[in-house]
């Protein structure tokens, strides 16, 4: 798992790469919480999320915000942070030119920043989107949502009620041609302290269906 520094809008970026032995293997991007309220890389929802890709044979990295760890610059209100997340994938492209697909995975804030890359760039194929903060900010830039991907949320989420990702679903399975898988873990609370196993069994479970040959739509979960 090297470091790795990336060149970034506002200086470096640091990050954790780990590079398939596969050829032409699919890349996946990983987007931390919130930069003032200690979110970093090494989220423990985000390493988990990242393991998962990386055990799939998957090009993977996940990098610390501008202001975050050893990343230059300063926190910029998820503008700055998006042109971030759009930097580290083009790194990361320029590393696999010929990769099999795309995905992106986010956590809270991170999440947020994950789906506004998606509607900015097609090649990304679907997303994992733990605890979208819909209750925060504005989604309504998702019309339409350009890829199927899975939601969770904790049922016991403090920070962001189910109630207003389960919204968020709602109006995205209205749209054809895609397809929301959602969980909601019992218990959980925004930090999946105690569920971290579970969450990752219900991303195993997404995955296996919506990565399985000949790659079809992702279903529900």
């Amino acid at each position: 798992m090297p470091e790795v520094i990336i060149n970034g809008p506002e200086g470096r970026l640091e990050g954790r790469y780990h590079h398939s032995k596969e050829p032409n293997a699919p890349i996946a991007l990983f987007l931390h919480p919130h930069p003032q309220h200690g979110g970093t890389m090494n989220n423990k929802v985000v390493y988990t999320l990242y393991q998962n890709f990386v055990r799939r044979g998957f090009s993977c990295l996940r990098f610390n915000f501008r202001g975050v760890g050893r990343s230059q610059g300063s926190f910029a209100r998820g503008e700055g942070e998006l042109s971030d997340a759009a930097t580290a994938l083009d790194w990361m492209q320029s590393f696999n030119e010929n990769a099999s697909g795309c995905w992106i995975g986010g956590f809270s804030f991170g999440a947020w920043i994950a789906m506004q890359l998606l509607m900015r760039r097609p090649e990304i194929d679907g997303f994992i989107s733990i605890a979208p903060p819909a209750n925060m900010y504005d989604f309504t830039f998702l019309a339409p949502c350009p890829a199927s991907g899975l939601m969770v949320t904790g049922s016991q989420d403090e920070i962001v009620p189910p109630e207003s990702v389960a919204k968020l679903v709602d109006k995205l399975r209205q749209q054809r041609g895609i397809a929301i898988g959602h969980a909601i873990i019992d218990g959980a609370n925004h930090f999946f302290a105690n569920e971290l196993d579970e969450l990752n069994a219900i991303v195993n479970k997404y995955l296996d269906v919506a990565l399985a040959p000949p790659g079809g739509k992702a279903a529900n979960a």
